[in-house]
């Protein structure tokens, strides 16, 4: 391995290599250091094996950020429809599962075979199992790894969030931020499942494995229809995941049970307005044992035309307040981070730290699910290849 190099990147997952292959592209000599046995780890495992690596309608608002402008430049400046056509440059077929979310036909694999290929095509040295023991800025910055020391006047940190320690997550990219007094915003799981309190958990955990449609809200802020799964701890499904993102750790997460169901017009078609009529209704909107349990915990307040409307409104707006969350360990994303008023929106350069850049989940730009985040991951580490 030569001493000299032209940019140096820190991690291997989606916004390294990427910044890699548009680095090496342009004629720069690149090395990728690599913590673990082997490169995009993260991607291997996304999306149930397949990779839902981008979505078609991707904005800005798709994305939380103490500066929610911050993104703009770079999902401008590398668009899904670019990825879409390295995709299909490399032959690898792929499909629209639902709301925009582009998934590999086949395996994740063939998307990390891919960005291997196209590092390789542009002259990108990698190099995995790299410790790293300390980093230094001279006139260039220096690296001591595995023993020896590598150069470059131009250092990308993309090494990730703290989600899915299992994979090699570390704090490593948060603390290079605070050697060199990069600020942070503060970080937590994202996109991550909700853990009930001890009494609601003998309430609904033995309902585990039931699945069904909602909506879920947290007051004043975003909502998401989409699937909720009960868990053995609390609450997980595509909407928890969402509303995750965006919960304050305090006020409580609503969920609308039956959305967009008058249930009481329902009711209605009944000949008799009794509990049993109320208990087959609730049968036909939710799954058997959700709808049992529900009414064990919710029962009207007897027949009267207001007792049920109440009852409606219970099961349109379920106030659950959770004890946390399953952590960064079950979490898919890490929110927070590199400050992005520290970064330049064209090319993710620190604004006091010449030649260094920081992209991807280091930085505070966290994406909705559904393909967001890879999405990021390219448009981040596109802009910085740009520009080393």
């Amino acid at each position: 391995m030569k001493s000299g190099y032209d940019v140096i990147i820190l991690g291997a997952g989606a916004a390294g290599l990427m910044c890699a292959i548009e680095s090496g592209k342009r004629g720069r000599r690149v090395l990728v250091l690599e913590h673990g046995d082997r490169i995009g780890k993260k991607i291997l495992i996304s999306g149930g094996g397949r990779c839902n690596f981008t979505n078609v309608h991707t904005t800005a608002a798709n994305f939380i950020s103490a500066n929610p402008h911050f993104a703009k430049s770079a999902l401008a400046r590398y668009r899904p429809e670019d990825f879409v056509r390295l995709v299909e440059k490399r032959g690898i077929r792929y499909h629209e599962k639902k709301l925009g979310q582009l998934f590999c036909d086949g395996s994740a694999a063939d998307v990390v075979k891919m960005l291997e290929c196209e590092c390789r095509d542009a002259g990108v040295e990698v190099r995995l199992n790299a410790r790293i023991d300390r980093v230094e800025k001279l006139d260039h910055f220096s690296v001591q790894v595995g023993g020896g020391v590598v150069r470059a006047p131009r250092l990308v940190v993309a090494t990730g969030g703290l989600s899915i320690p299992k994979i090699g997550a570390t704090s490593f990219g948060y603390d290079l931020a605070r050697k060199f007094s990069v600020k942070l915003q503060p970080s937590r799981a994202a996109l991550v499942p909700i853990v009930f309190s001890e009494p609601d958990c003998k309430r609904w955990c033995d309902l585990a494995g039931v699945s069904t449609e909602v909506i879920a809200t947290t007051h004043g802020k975003r909502a998401f229809r989409e699937k909720m799964l009960f868990t053995h701890r609390g609450l997980s499904g595509p909407a928890i995941l969402q509303i995750s993102s965006y919960w304050d750790g305090a006020e409580p997460i609503v969920i609308d049970l039956a959305p967009g169901i008058d249930v009481n017009a329902l009711m209605r078609r009944s000949e008799r307005r009794d509990l049993a009529s109320w208990k087959n209704v609730l049968r036909q909107i939710l799954p058997r044992r959700l709808a049992d349990r529900w009414l064990e915990m919710h029962p009207p307040a007897g027949n009267a035309e207001r007792a049920f409307a109440d009852a409606e409104k219970q099961l349109h707006a379920w106030e659950v307040r959770p004890a946390g969350t399953e952590g960064y360990g079950k979490a898919e994303v890490t929110a927070g981070g590199v400050d992005t008023g520290e970064l330049s929106a064209r090319t993710m350069e620190c604004k006091n730290v010449p030649g260094l850049f920081f992209i991807g989940e280091v930085v505070d730009v966290t994406g909705q699910l559904g393909g967001f985040n890879f999405q990021w991951a390219w448009a981040s580490g596109f802009s910085a290849g740009q520009a080393t």
